[in-house]
């Protein structure tokens, strides 16, 4: 499906860009001061990030697959920022409101909020199986967050360069055709350096057996070994500067409630 023809039948507002020129398509949010970001799991590498007077919601799903199991996230919000028109990262139709769709890499200023889209392939074979994932990069609540979506391929100086060190790192690690494999994620939190990682897009009981490719995030964990894990007993957590890791990286795993 073409991504305009993906607009029309989402029914959510676009925020259109030129190039990597400055675009802005919607009235400023009344911005927050506060130096906290929420983020909710709802599945997959479909989150919610609340803070700076902003609800941004990244890479809504259909049910199919590795997604079969887990609810659909019709949750409100500003901005719904997709990282490919695939079915588990890009179903933006249905969604309460009318919130403003951003889907094309390139730098958009929306709601006190700067949104950088960064081209990364989504497979193995320089997108010809399955094209370009856009990586989603921006500060909210004093948080620099980097949502790679679904990510395959190692990333590269010019990325980097825009992608900077993130605060929070959200790498899928579950493998497969179309998203990095534990040994890949691992490269990307490498190259990155990121203070925290969230893993996202790896098997849980949400899965189709049949029909889903992706190994769990224990498999990622055990790459990982020496990096401190923590596990949150929640699907949603709290995020505050002063949290931080002051050295190193840390892997922070939710739990999705099934």
């Amino acid at each position: 499906m073409k991504r305009r023809q993906l607009m029309r039948y989402a029914g959510a507002g676009l925020i259109a860009t030129v190039g990597t020129g400055l675009a802005s398509g919607v009235s400023s949010l009344q911005a927050a001061t506060g130096d906290t970001l929420s983020v909710q799991w709802l599945g997959h590498t479909c989150f919610l990030f609340t803070g700076s007077g902003a609800r941004v919601l990244v890479n809504p799903f259909r049910k199919a697959g590795c997604t079969a199991g887990y609810r659909l996230p019709k949750v409100a919000a500003d901005f719904v920022l997709i990282s490919s028109q695939l079915f588990d990262e890009g179903a933006a139709e249905g969604l309460p409101g009318n919130p403003k769709l951003l889907f094309e890499p390139g730098v958009y200023q929306a709601g006190g909020i700067r949104f950088q889209g960064i081209s990364i392939d989504h497979d193995r074979l320089g997108g010809r199986r399955f094209g370009s994932n856009v990586a989603w990069q921006w500060t909210q609540g004093g948080i620099k967050v980097l949502h790679l979506g679904g990510a395959a391929a190692p990333i590269a100086l010019e990325q980097k360069i825009l992608m900077g060190r993130p605060d929070v790192a959200f790498i899928p690690v579950g493998g497969g055709p179309k998203a990095y494999n534990p040994q890949e994620a691992k490269q990307a939190v490498a190259t990155l350096n990121p203070k925290v990682v969230i893993p996202t897009q790896y098997r849980t009981q949400a899965a189709d057996a049949a029909a889903c490719e992706i190994v769990p995030v224990d498999e990622f964990l055990t790459v990982m070994e020496g990096t401190a894990v923590r596990r949150v007993n929640s699907d949603a957590i709290a995020i505050r500067q002063s949290d931080l890791p002051q050295n190193g990286s840390e892997i922070r795993v939710l739990s999705y409630k099934f």
